[in-house]
């Protein structure tokens, strides 16, 4: 395994076809300051570029939280102009995230808070221990959530339910959350970063040209109609049907044998 540090606050740990894109401020429970946005948009950018890697896997080195959203100490002391400053590298971070061509697992235990929670939002499956308290409580400190919040949850658990969430402002624990569908598996305490990083060994395993033109047909066809959501699906289909990876799986598949993915 090979670990490559952007900053003070963020890691990625390398692991074959798996990447670990790790949050590591503890003294601050992951709180997103100025300085680790930056650090997690390089890392997301790095990571966007490695075609050796097939999944991502977003996890906390804090054991009591995934993520307590922004950095508040730090906001607080902002003037607007610095606010306005501030947003663009604010927001980067969590498109970051979000536009990660491979498919992206978070792992969370404990508070996954604001923009905690919208980081793992950005991911396309969560999974949490019975630790896990999950929430959107912008509107109670005067803002709303601004990391895509308004607009992930929503295609998560449907418009009323997001609308609850987010005008409630209310902390979520694990068990309800499951049941709501803001976290997709619930695993036993301690092992939500190995059932995580499990499941993406699993995913790695299949072609990633496969693996990343599914994932942009899901994403770039959400919020579409159906005739619209099968042109995109199409589209996507004609980027892998003349790949290197489609004569692979084939082949392999008639020679009952494992895959050699040429990753093109």
């Amino acid at each position: 395994m090979s670990e490559q540090r952007y900053g003070e606050w963020v890691a990625v740990r390398r692991d074959g076809f798996v990447a670990e894109l790790v949050l590591d401020r503890p003294k601050a429970m992951n709180a997103v300051s100025s300085e680790m946005a930056r650090c997690i948009t390089a890392a997301c950018a790095a990571l966007s570029e490695d075609c050796d890697v097939r999944a991502v896997v977003l996890t906390s080195t804090h054991e009591r939280a995934f993520c307590v959203g922004a950095d508040l100490k730090e906001r607080n002391s902002l003037s607007d102009a610095e606010m306005l400053r501030h947003r663009p590298v604010s927001r980067a971070a969590y498109t970051g995230v979000l536009e990660l061509p491979m498919p992206a697992i978070a792992a969370v235990h404990g508070f996954a808070l604001g923009g905690g929670f919208e980081l793992a939002l950005s991911c396309d499956v969560i999974v949490a221990d019975p630790t896990a308290v999950v929430g959107l409580p912008e509107v109670s400190v005067g803002v709303i959530p601004g990391g895509g919040g308004t607009q992930l949850l929503p295609r998560r658990v449907g418009a009323a339910r997001a609308a609850e969430l987010i005008f409630s402002a209310r902390r979520v624990a694990a068990a309800e959350a499951h049941e709501l569908g803001l976290v997709d598996r619930l695993v036993a305490e301690g092992e939500d970063r190995a059932e995580a990083l499990e499941l993406a060994r699993g995913i790695a395993a299949n072609s990633p040209v496969g693996l990343r033109a599914a994932k942009k047909a899901l994403r770039l066809g959400q919020g579409l109609d159906l005739r619209a959501g099968l042109e995109v699906e199409d589209a996507a289909w004609r980027t892998v049907a003349f790949s290197g990876d489609r004569a692979e799986g084939v082949a392999a598949f008639n020679e009952k044998r494992s895959p050699n993915w040429p990753g093109e």
